[in-house]
């Protein structure tokens, strides 16, 4: 009797006939025969594996492997490879360790990070091509694990911190672009301000000028403090101007 997900291999006095047995009832002789029964339905292994990529650096993996023995090959199966565990460390185990290396070295190390689709995609076309012939059919890998040597990790956290270093540099030199583009402005401002008082002060008299001149040292600290304070008449609109005592002496 051979249940569902299962399939036979009639041995009659060791040697193993060439049909297997599937699902259902079947006769054998009896005495001389044995019935050796795999299990067809889909099995799961986790594998590891390891490459060099394509700019030689190391890169470690384990994948899931789902996988389901052919039944019309599972004669050729038990004559070739024997029991399930013998499928799994001397066929699918090896393969998955040299289809690995096959897709690792078609990748430099950053791509296996960027295109781990492409990588997964490459590594299941050689595994599933190199398994076909041996019986066993791949229905899925999966990719568990993905390590990268400790110089390659530490490269690329010493390129993070460059980058962000030069993103900051960046936005240094920009924010000290700005306040220097802020500082002509003002600049430019404070000038034509005073270019503005200038000419209104010329076209009051050339001596207000002056005297406004005075006015803002004296405020600035620059200048004596004046001890009078005379009013020039009439004829100079009524404006104000400086005169020292001290200097009259």
């Amino acid at each position: 009797m051979i249940n569902p997900g299962q399939a036979g291999v009639v041995s009659i006095l060791g040697k193993a006939r060439d049909v297997a047995f599937l699902e259902g009832i079947h006769f054998k002789p009896p005495l001389i025969s044995a019935v050796d029964v795999y299990d067809v339905t889909v099995q799961k292994f986790e594998v590891p594996a390891q490459s060099s990529t394509k700019d030689l650096q190391d890169l470690n993996a384990r994948f899931a492997i789902n996988f389901r023995l052919d039944p019309i090959q599972v004669v050729e199966i038990r004559r070739t490879q024997g029991s399930l565990e013998n499928i799994v460390t001397k066929i699918i185990a090896p393969q998955t360790q040299e289809s690995f290396k096959i897709a690792a070295s078609r990748k430099t190390v950053e791509e296996a990070i960027t295109q781990r689709t492409e990588l997964k995609q490459d590594f299941d076309d050689v595994l599933g091509a190199r398994l076909d012939k041996y019986g066993i059919i791949v229905l899925d890998t999966s990719v568990v694990d993905l390590e990268f040597s400790p110089e390659f990790a530490k490269s690329v956290e010493d390129k993070q911190i460059a980058e962000q270093r030069a993103k900051r540099a960046i936005y240094v030199a920009q924010e000290a672009e700005q306040e220097a583009q802020a500082e002509i402005n003002r600049a430019r401002g404070k000038a034509e301000a005073q270019r503005l008082l200038a000419e209104t002060l010329k076209a009051q008299g050339g001596e207000l000028v002056l005297q406004k001149e005075a006015i803002q040292a004296w405020r600035e600290g620059g200048s004596q403090v004046p001890e009078v304070l005379v009013n020039g008449g009439s004829e100079q609109s009524g404006v104000p101007f400086l005169f020292n005592i001290k200097d009259a002496h």
